[in-house]
């Protein structure tokens, strides 16, 4: 998987609004109703990564989940990044 370029992960973000570009990863805070549904979200997550083989670094905050991605193989930000935060996007 390649590195991709600034100008294709600002492109990229476009259509990506509630995630930021942050230090060579992409980046975004998901808010749940409690700490328990927090946990869940978190689990999910955790599965998915593990069926994708593709791990974001992950910070809780009570309610308050934050995801980080990089391709680390490649050095930065790939379109594997996007498709798990597509994938992400759509957790429940």
């Amino acid at each position: 998987m390649e590195k991709l370029t600034e100008d294709q992960v600002a492109e990229r973000l476009k259509a990506h609004a509630q995630w930021s570009e942050m230090n060579g990863a992409i980046q975004r805070t998901f808010q749940h109703k409690d700490f328990v549904a927090a946990m869940a979200f978190v689990n999910k997550i955790a599965e998915m990564a593990e069926e994708k083989q593709h791990h974001p670094d992950i910070l809780i905050r009570y309610n308050k989940v934050t995801l980080t991605l990089s391709t680390h193989d490649a050095g930065g930000i790939t379109d594997k990044d996007f498709d798990f935060a597509d994938a992400a996007d759509g957790v429940r």
